[in-house]
């Protein structure tokens, strides 16, 4: 999708219903395939697809051109539709073209083509015959009127295959797409329910900051997704000074855990040590936390030499499912019995 407003949940949820629907339309052939566009681009508008939108209307009404050519706009989107082709010009040189028909115009030219053939009767010789005279003056019918008549059916035919194809293309990969993010999104929201209940107890200052961070997320600014980014950092800080306060370093064989109280990461990764049973538990915890505190502190420091937008959105919206999942885990471990 383009980079524009994520839809609303209720968009998506009637996104998915009328994927499914369409899916029954071009499989069954229940209704006609301009009707079917139409529900395309009514697909893609619910899903703040305008390029794909604008398609789909063109597919209904044409797509747009001067007396020799089309806009490089409107180039683009003939191309993402499958209408470019090649040519042969009469240099010989491969030259590429858009076919910008109607789907209606297009069924058009079938049903009248093959009316024509109806009509226009057999040679009397065939192309083989060693009378050419009698070919190009044929004493009945068209010989040239079939062939033309055969040729535009058989081209309008294909063209409207492969318009059917690209429709329902798009709609399957959408409608999997749509069902893939339900499956992940009840899955984050299972989690997100879960450390929610659990982290107004522990770190009540985190419940305003992750609503601070949705509100980020769904904002256009590229700014906001950054102080989405941030707000991960700061809710880390802050379960770090709940579980595990700073103290004093900490000897590991020959080296020193700095403990301090820029040292959260330090300090959320020896609160799991002293609690967690598993030591599987420990590494990939343990590794998750050491690699998110890096690219978070990374992004702080990014933003304080004034690269305030250096983080894109889908960039911001791991962090916070990587921060959420951290923070469940973390605190599934049970509450502090320590100040430091």
């Amino acid at each position: 999708m383009p980079e524009n407003l994520p839809p609303s949940p209720a968009a998506l949820a009637e996104a998915l219903s009328l994927s499914d629907e369409l899916l029954r339309d071009i499989e069954l052939s229940r209704i006609a395939l301009v009707l079917i566009a139409l529900k395309a681009a009514r697909l893609a508008r619910l899903l703040n697809d305008f390029d794909h939108q604008a398609i789909f209307g063109f597919e209904v009404s044409g797509y747009p051109k001067s007396a020799t050519s089309l806009t490089h706009a409107t180039w683009r989107l003939a191309g993402m539709a499958n209408r470019h082709y090649e040519e042969m010009d009469k240099d010989k040189n491969i030259k590429q073209y858009a076919y910008c028909e109607a789907i209606e115009v297009l069924e058009q030219t079938v049903s009248s083509n093959l009316a024509r053939l109806g009509v226009a009767k057999d040679p009397s010789v065939s192309i083989s015959s060693p009378n050419l005279l009698q070919y190009f003056h044929p004493p009945t019918g068209n010989v040239w009127e079939r062939k033309y008549a055969a040729t535009a059916a058989h081209t309008a035919t294909t063209r409207l295959a492969a318009r059917r194809g690209f429709i329902h293309h798009y709609v399957l990969q959408t409608h999997y797409q749509l069902k893939f993010s339900g499956i992940a999104s009840d899955a984050f929201s299972r989690i997100r329910e879960g450390v929610d209940a659990r982290v107004g107890s522990t770190v009540p200052s985190a419940v305003q900051k992750f609503a601070a961070v949705h509100d980020n997320l769904r904002s256009d600014n590229p700014e906001d997704w950054s102080n989405a980014v941030h707000s991960c950092r700061r809710i880390l800080q802050d379960l770090a000074d709940a579980l595990f306060a700073p103290t004093e370093d900490r000897l590991s064989g020959k080296r020193t855990i700095k403990l301090g109280p820029d040292n959260y990461i330090n300090r959320l990764v020896c609160y799991i040590q002293d609690r967690a049973q598993s030591e599987r538990f420990k590494q990939i915890v343990g590794s998750h936390l050491d690699f998110l505190g890096d690219r978070l502190d990374a992004v702080f420091r990014a933003a304080q030499k004034g690269s305030h937008d250096s983080v894109l959105r889908e960039e911001a919206d791991r962090y916070v499912v990587y921060t959420y999942m951290l923070v469940g885990d973390i605190l599934s471990l049970g509450p502090s019995s320590r100040a430091g």
